[in-house]
């Protein structure tokens, strides 16, 4: 049973008992986050849920496809030639299959880095980049899929500070990233900024040594805050329908929600308090509780999965349900103490 601590909060936010028991009923992956996150579980509590990641659900059935090498679907970003989940020409979207976003999915589920012991030895020796064949824990040219490596490989123990520097090196004077710089764009995307700022922001939330994110961070967050994660800084209009479709999983794509929980975890890294430039995004999520109390899901991206992680579009979604009150529960100060 739960050891609900804080129950003003429960109150607070509406939680009835019908949502609680339909969020706890649910993988160890979301259902430890639930008990700490939004319940306040004694953490003797979650931690044990947490644990069951490695053992039970959907963690341990993604923990079976990886490689004897440490790889998942045989290569880096995409699926090995002639691998089952590879992507085929004509085929709608990308596979999701492939070492970083398999390591990347386990790494936010809750995994314990022991369970994978040895993993980032296997991918030093045995994973290359599709881009020009380059080292794994190296990077390489996309602002995203770097900061997915850099938050990666700080879970796992690997030497990735060289990706702190290129961050540094490679931001642009609007003070955000875009994985298009290669092609010649000087103008940062939302979404290559967030993925960027999340790895940064796991790397120095679990990472000892200053290498100065904290300065890389903020240049980052101005450029979100001032377009208060919505709209352009040329016409003030919305930068485009994706920043408003809530879908999980989130993959690379931006969204407020997503944006909205890289600040919050920010803050809490900080002991900041919520900028008031996110008011508009929190109360756009707000608006799109269902009269149940939970979150539907919104989007998909289409491509080759190992399974299905979340509901079908139209839906109520767990997942994004919790996002939610947890974005909620912070902004209007309701935070539930993790010790």
């Amino acid at each position: 049973m739960v050891n609900v601590r804080n129950s003003s909060y429960r109150a607070g936010m509406e939680h009835t008992d019908e949502l609680t028991r339909w969020l706890l009923d649910t993988d160890p992956a979301l259902r430890w986050q639930v008990q700490r996150d939004l319940l306040g579980a004694d953490e003797g509590t979650w931690r044990a849920t947490r644990t069951l990641v490695a053992t039970e659900g959907m963690g341990v059935a993604l923990l079976a496809e990886q490689d004897p090498d440490g790889q998942w679907a045989g290569g880096s970003y995409f699926p090995a030639a002639g691998h089952p989940t590879a992507w085929v020409k004509g085929q709608q979207g990308q596979p999701w299959t492939a070492t970083t976003w398999s390591l990347k999915t386990l790494r936010e589920w809750g995994l314990d880095a022991a369970a994978l012991a040895g993993t980032a030895e296997k991918l030093d020796r045995n994973c290359r980049w599709d881009y020009d064949d380059l080292p794994y824990w190296a990077g390489e040219v996309d602002a995203c899929i770097n900061g997915f490596t850099l938050a990666t490989g700080t879970w796992l123990g690997a030497d990735v500070s060289g990706l702190v520097r290129w961050f540094a090196d490679h931001q642009l004077a609007d003070g955000g990233w875009n994985c298009e710089w290669v092609e010649g764009s000087t103008r940062s995307s939302f979404h290559s900024t967030l993925n960027a700022l999340e790895g940064l922001r796991y790397r120095q939330a679990h990472h000892d040594a200053d290498e100065g994110i904290s300065a890389i961070r903020a240049r980052g967050e101005q450029y979100l805050l001032e377009r208060h994660l919505l709209n352009r800084a040329s016409t003030g209009e919305q930068v485009g329908p994706w920043a408003t479709r809530f879908g999980y999983p989130f993959r690379w794509r931006y969204n407020v929600l997503v944006a909205l929980d890289y600040f919050r975890r920010a803050s809490e890294l900080h002991g900041t308090a919520p900028d008031p430039r996110l008011a508009e995004a929190v109360e756009m999520v707000r608006g799109r509780r269902q009269a149940d109390g939970t979150w539907l899901q919104e989007d998909h991206l289409p491509g080759q999965e190992w399974f299905v992680i979340d509901v079908p579009v139209g839906r109520p979604s767990p997942w994004l349900t919790l996002y939610a009150l947890r974005v909620l529960r912070w902004w209007d100060g309701e935070s539930v103490d993790h010790r």
